[in-house]
């Protein structure tokens, strides 16, 4: 990590509000409302990810419910990419491709539309944590069932000490904020 994307994590964890017992007793939440509200933190946080993924011939930007729609929306625009909506089961409208994961007490499945990608195109998935791995490595499944390339995974905040990354095999992942 470079000097400035070490002050930049650092600016950005000192924003981040951690909740003790949310959702669930033992569990501290990385809050990052008052980091979205903060104009100028957002904007940085923006920028650096749209820097790192500049050059990569992103066509879309990939924002997983709920959280990654805010991060990848301003991505998307800074990229200039189409946004694609990644969705809980049932939300959308129209003729979906799915993926199941696991979760600590079951599954739960992601869907997008079939013809959000296309063949080919280069996209960049992005969400606000990187914890296990589950729900991003299933955004990736679509992608490849659909024949897209993943050209990153952009993560606002890694829990190194859940080995996420493990499960994005060869897909490169680059977290702004590690815990």
């Amino acid at each position: 990590m470079t000097q400035t994307a070490e002050a930049l994590a650092s600016k950005l964890k000192s924003i981040i509000r951690d909740v003790p017992d949310f959702p669930k007793k033992g569990i501290i939440f990385k809050d990052i409302t008052p980091l979205l509200a903060d104009h100028a933190a957002f904007t940085e946080l923006v920028k650096a990810f749209a820097d790192h993924y500049r050059k990569a011939g992103v066509t879309k930007v990939l924002g997983i419910e709920a959280r990654g729609f805010l991060l990848a929306a301003p991505l998307a625009l800074e990229l200039k990419a189409g946004l694609v909506p990644v969705r809980k089961k049932g939300k959308l409208p129209y003729k979906r491709v799915s993926a199941t994961y696991a979760l600590e007490y079951g599954t739960d499945t992601l869907e997008m539309h079939e013809d959000a990608v296309k063949p080919g195109e280069k996209v960049l998935v992005v969400d606000d944590v990187l914890a296990t791995g589950g729900t991003a490595a299933a955004v990736c499944e679509m992608v490849d069932k659909l024949g897209a390339k993943v050209a990153g995974v952009a993560m606002l905040i890694e829990l190194e000490f859940l080995k996420g990354r493990a499960k994005l095999g060869a897909h490169e992942v680059h977290s702004l904020i590690k815990y």
